[in-house]
C-alpha cells in the first residue's frame, strides 16, 4: 500500500480485517494524507479543515468503532463572506442575488435566461471553464462573481482550466429555478413543489478533540493491531516489474530521517500516492510517452498558517471562506471541541493557495503580514494577539484540471491498468476530488478487488 492518507488507510484496514499482510508506507511522519493533522508545542493543527461525513453508513461505523471515545459530534457550521455579508455555506443562488444592487442583479438574470436559453437550443461542450461557467451562470454573473476568484484561487483565468472541473464539481442552477426562489422571495410561491434546504446545512460531522491527527493515527493503530505494517517516513522510490512487465513484484522506498533504501516483494500494488510520482517510480518501465503524459498531471500546492492566538474566540463559525483574501478559508477547530492550551486562547487553521517556493510556501514576512493584515480588516484577530505561527505544507494540494489534461490522465490509467496487480486511487492516486468518506470508499473498492481474485 502506497499512501496513508484516507484512502489508502481504509485500503489497508479492509485488507488487514481480510487476514492479508499488509505493509502501508507514508512519506510523511503521520499518517492522514490531506485529513492529517501535527503537533506544534502544546496544540494540535490541521492541514486544512476535515471531519468525517455519516453519508457512506458502511465507512462511518468502521471509523465510529475504531475512534471510540475520541470522536465528537459537530453541528456543521459554514459560512462565506459575501458582498460584505456572511452566508451558510454552501453558497445559494439566493443568497448571491442579496449580495447585488438592483441594477446588476436584473443584468445578470437577464444574462442567466438568455445564455441558458441559447444553449438549450443551440447546445455544444464548452471548450474550457471560462465557457462551461457561461454557460451554467451567463456571462454576466460568471465575470460579476467567477471570474476574479477563480483566477486568484488557481494562479491562472478559467480559459487555462479544463470544463471538466465545472461540469463535474459545480451545481447546474437552472432558470426555472432561479426565477422561482426569487419570486418565492416576494410572496409568489409554486404551491406544487416546497423548498428543501441542503442536507449540508444541517449534517453532523465527526471530529476530535486532537483534531484531524486522531481518525489516521487510531486507524493505523488498528491496521498495527491487526498483525500488518504501517511504515512512516518512507519515500517511494521505485517498482519492480517481471521480466513480462505485467506484474509488480517490488516496491522499494527510502527512510527519510535514515537514509537507508530498503525493498518489499509484494503480491498487490494500490497506490494512492499522486498520480505522477507513482509513474516516476516505474522509471523507464513506463513508455516516454506514457511519461510525458504524467507530467502534465499537476497539483496546487497549499500552505497552512497554524495560528495560535490570544483570544478565547475569533470566528463564528466552525471556518468561514473568503474570496478576496490573502487566503480563502480560515477554520477555528476550537469551536468543533479541539483542545486548546492555554484554554483562553484558541487555534486558527488559515488556508492559502500557492505554489511551491513562493512566498506563502516559505513563509516569508511579506507573505504573513498581508494574510495577518487581513485577519485584522475581518475582525479575526490582531498581529499582536497571535502567539505562534506554525507552517503545514503540501505540494499536493488539489489536482488541477489544466485544459487538455483528460487524454494525458486517460494513457497513464490506461498503463497502470494494463499492469496485472497495480491500482491506482483516491484523490491523488486517481486524480479526483473525492471528500473523506468518498476516498476510503474508493481504497475499500480497491480492497475489494484483490480479496475477490482469492
Amino acid at each position: 500500500m502506497l499512501g496513508g492518507g484516507p484512502c489508502g488507510l481504509y485500503a489497508a484496514l479492509t485488507l488487514a480485517k481480510a487476514g492479508k499482510k499488509v505493509t502501508l508506507l507514508e512519506k510523511e511522519e503521520v499518517t492522514g494524507g490531506l485529513a492529517r493533522g501535527h503537533k506544534r508545542g502544546e496544540n494540535f493543527y490541521d492541514l486544512g479543515v476535515h471531519m468525517l461525513h455519516a453519508f457512506d453508513q458502511g465507512v462511518f461505523e468502521t471509523i465510529k468503532e475504531i475512534m471510540g471515545d475520541e470522536r465528537i459530534e459537530v453541528p456543521l457550521n459554514a459560512r462565506i463572506k459575501w458582498a460584505g455579508s456572511f452566508y451558510r455555506y454552501p453558497l445559494q443562488f439566493g443568497d448571491m442575488v442579496k449580495g447585488m444592487n438592483p441594477f446588476i442583479l436584473a443584468h445578470c438574470c437577464i444574462g442567466l435566461l438568455a445564455y441558458q436559453s441559447w444553449y438549450k437550443m443551440r447546445p455544444k461542450d464548452p471548450k474550457d471553464a471560462e465557457e462551461a461557467l457561461i454557460q451554467l451562470y451567463g456571462k454576466p454573473l460568471y465575470k460579476f462573481f467567477f471570474k476574479e476568484f477563480t483566477t486568484r484561487y488557481w494562479g491562472f483565468p478559467p480559459t487555462q482550466l479544463s470544463a471538466t472541473f465545472i461540469t463535474t464539481k459545480m451545481p447546474r442552477l437552472s432558470a426555472v429555478d432561479v426565477i422561482k426562489k426569487m419570486l418565492a422571495k416576494f410572496g409568489i410561491k409554486d404551491k406544487s413543489v416546497h423548498a428543501v434546504e441542503s442536507a449540508l446545512s444541517e449534517e453532523t460531522l465527526h471530529y476530535s478533540r486532537k483534531g484531524a491527527e486522531a481518525m489516521p493515527r487510531l486507524v493505523a493503530e488498528e491496521i498495527n493491531r491487526l498483525g500488518c505494517r504501517v511504515i512512516p517516513n518512507a519515500i517511494v522510490r521505485g517498482v519492480t516489474l517481471d521480466d513480462a512487465g505485467k506484474r509488480a513484484t517490488g516496491v522499494s522506498y527510502r527512510d527519510s530521517e535514515t537514509g537507508e533504501e530498503r525493498s518489499i516483494e509484494c503480491d498487490h500494488v494500490i497506490s494512492t500516492i499522486p498520480i505522477k510520482d507513482f509513474l516516476g517510480a516505474f522509471g523507464d518501465h513506463a513508455p516516454e510517452d506514457v511519461r510525458a503524459s504524467a507530467e502534465y498531471l499537476k497539483t496546487k500546492a497549499v500552505t497552512i498558517y497554524g495560528l495560535l492566538v490570544k483570544k478565547e474566540k475569533a470566528i463564528d463559525a466552525l471556518y468561514i471562506y473568503y474570496r478576496d483574501k490573502a487566503f480563502h478559508r480560515v477554520g477555528e477547530p476550537k469551536n468543533a471541541g479541539l483542545l486548546v492550551n492555554p484554554p483562553d486562547h484558541t487555534v486558527l487553521i488559515v488556508e492559502t493557495t500557492c505554489e511551491v517556493g513562493d512566498a506563502k510556501w516559505n513563509g516569508d514576512e511579506s507573505a504573513r503580514q498581508a494574510i495577518f493584515a487581513d485577519l485584522e480588516k475581518e475582525g479575526i484577530c490582531k498581529p499582536d494577539e497571535i502567539v505562534e505561527v506554525n507552517l503545514l505544507r503540501t505540494p499536493h494540494g488539489y489536482p488541477i484540471f489544466g485544459l487538455g489534461f483528460e487524454p494525458h490522465l486517460v494513457k497513464v490509467i490506461d498503463f497502470v491498468d494494463a499492469l496485472e496487480n497495480v491500482q491506482t486511487t483516491g484523490r491523488q492516486g486517481g486524480f479526483c476530488y473525492p471528500n473523506m468518506h468518498k476516498a476510503m470508499r474508493m481504497g475499500a473498492d480497491a480492497a475489494d478487488r484483490i480479496l475477490a481474485e482469492n
